[in-house]
């Protein structure tokens, strides 16, 4: 519940704090003292849209601030999480900050959060009826909504919303595949070409840079030649071959080892040294002898060579790259092929997951029929204790079967395949027509009331909030409006805003809203009332501030018989 409200800086609003009750609060004034700005401020809490011009004139900011009880375990763990945190203690604060500049901020138990989370917040916390809210009983959607928590439907709308997001998932996929078709199909067209064309030029990894090498080698063989063959004379063949050198020296240097002995190393070292040069000279030699003379094959690499070029260019890589284009080709279109065939690989799972939408929705339209009619029954009997015995009101529930075959390019609704209305016969032998096209001011109000009064037991907001919905009631109609609200508060913590006395005297505790000129400046206040003082309240209300020690006495008799009705 609404334990306390805080206000500082709103328009005529300094500085107000109002600590609030169970039960029934009404919250009554004059026209224009500022009840509505109290409510602008709750608004301000629940993330409504702030303005600039809601601050206090010379002030640099206006701070609207609500403290809630969570007395309600369920209610703490939804909060909790929306939060994302744990709540020390049974109490959650919500704050409003907005600037001269238009700027605003907000705050969860000192936490900075979001707007909208304040929003969602809100929307578990209080249920606000003002005079434009009221208007949502005329709308259909709304009008389904309570049907819905009436008859307790909401496993059974999870259940068919589970079975709709594993149709429409499905169904998205296949239409993506469809819709990729056409391209996919180009695609794999160019690929397959693509694939042939490297297919026929069959290039491996390292093939290039093995034609490059080879290449060079044949443009290059005279030269090739003539360096093995010089090399070769120079290292074994020569008169003067290094070899030879090398073997002289080893020989010189071994007879005199027996007076040095590192001589004998050094000899072994260049024996060593010339066997190895000997071997070098024979592998220039073969190299040189091994070279056949083919005037066609550096013509065959050189057209070798330019497929790779020409290939590279085409596909935007390196000649080396060729070999791995090719192989991710291939991949791509075995997974053309595998998207062709999960096209129809998809349809029995799409027949599947519609025949369990199918059988979801007519469960959900089958239990609305079912509930429809208590429903209407229970208003019906809210409907007579607020004055409106003769007026009459039936519960519609259309449904567009959903078909046999599952759609292609669209989902069923995620409410279901049925529209519900709320006919209302406000006179015996009148037609019923929606409730949206006939109903009046007055009639709306009491409709409403009965509606939330047959919810009360269902609805887990803990307070609603009703602003004027007197409005186009007159006075003796107050007292069963006034009724209606003192049962909703066995339910729920219930704040009316109102101008009539007969709905004030039902409330379990009043407030008085009043506005005064200090310095120059007007100041809005409220104030709570003892039970003595809510008689003088009610008299003003019956017959303004002049009002005679009779009126005091209808005042009083007003508030006791109320007491005693509620």
């Amino acid at each position: 519940m609404l334990r306390e409200l805080s206000v500082q800086n709103l328009a005529l609003i300094e500085d107000v704090r109002i600590e609030l009750e169970p039960g029934y609060c009404a919250w009554t004034g004059e026209t224009g003292a500022g009840k509505s700005l109290l409510l602008t401020a709750l608004g301000l809490v629940l993330g409504e849209k702030a303005s600039a011009d809601l601050v206090r004139q010379g002030c640099g900011e206006a701070r609207a601030s609500a403290v809630f009880e969570l007395v309600d375990p369920s209610l703490r763990a939804e909060v909790e999480s929306i939060l994302g945190l744990g709540l020390d203690e049974e109490s959650l604060i919500l704050t409003r900050r907005v600037s001269s500049t238009g700027r605003s901020q907000a705050h969860a138990n000192g936490m900075p959060v979001a707007v909208s989370m304040l929003r969602t917040l809100g929307s578990r916390l209080i249920d606000i009826h003002g005079q434009h809210e009221g208007r949502a009983l005329l709308e259909p959607d709304r009008q389904r909504d309570w049907l819905d928590a009436f008859a307790g439907l909401a496993e059974t709308i999870a259940t068919y919303r589970s079975a709709r997001d594993d149709f429409d998932a499905l169904r998205r996929r296949r239409t993506a595949l469809i819709e990729a078709a056409s391209r996919r199909e180009r695609e794999k067209s160019l690929l397959l070409f693509e694939e042939e064309e490297l297919a026929a030029a069959d290039p491996y990894l390292g093939e290039h840079d093995e034609l490059a090498l080879e290449a060079h080698r044949l443009a290059n063989l005279g030269s090739l030649r003539a360096a093995a063959a010089e090399g070769f004379k120079l290292l074994y063949e020569a008169d003067r071959s290094a070899q030879g050198l090398l073997e002289t020296v080893a020989r010189r240097l071994d007879g005199l080892s027996g007076s040095v002995s590192e001589f004998a190393d050094a000899a072994a070292d260049l024996t060593r040294i010339a066997d190895e040069t000997r071997e070098v000279a024979y592998t220039l030699r073969r190299l040189g002898q091994g070279w056949d003379d083919d005037p066609t094959r550096l013509d065959k690499v050189e057209a070798r060579l330019a497929t790779y070029r020409r290939l590279a260019s085409r596909f935007r890589c390196r000649p080396d790259e060729l070999a791995t284009r090719r192989d991710a080709i291939t991949l791509q279109i075995a997974s053309i092929a595998r998207d062709e065939s999960d096209i129809a690989s998809l349809e029995a799972p799409i027949a599947e997951t519609w025949t369990a939408l199918r059988e979801a929705a007519r469960v959900l339209t089958e239990k609305r029929r079912h509930a429809a009619k208590s429903f209407a029954k229970s208003v019906q009997v809210r409907l007579k204790s607020l004055s409106l015995g003769e007026a009459r009101l039936s519960v519609e529930v259309e449904s567009d079967p959903l078909p046999e075959a599952p759609p292609a390019t669209s989902c069923p609704p995620e409410h279901g395949a049925d529209r519900v209305e709320f006919l209302f016969t406000p006179n015996q032998g009148e037609t019923p027509r929606p409730l949206r096209k006939i109903v009046s001011g007055g009639e709306l109000s009491r409709v409403t009331l009965a509606v939330k009064a047959v919810l009360a037991g269902v609805d887990g907001v803990p307070t609603l909030v009703f602003d004027e919905i007197d409005t186009g009631v007159g006075g003796r109609l107050g007292a069963a409006l006034g009724k209606t609200l003192a049962d909703l508060a066995t339910h729920h913590q219930v704040i009316c805003v109102t101008h009539l006395p007969q709905m004030a005297s039902f409330a379990t505790h009043q407030w008085v809203i009043r506005k005064a000129t200090e310095r120059g400046r007007t100041r809005t206040s409220i104030t709570a009332l003892s039970e003595t003082e809510r008689v003088g309240e009610l008299a003003a209300m019956l017959r303004g501030d002049s009002a005679a020690e009779s009126t005091r006495t209808e005042a009083l008799a007003m508030l006791l018989e109320a007491r005693a009705l509620r």
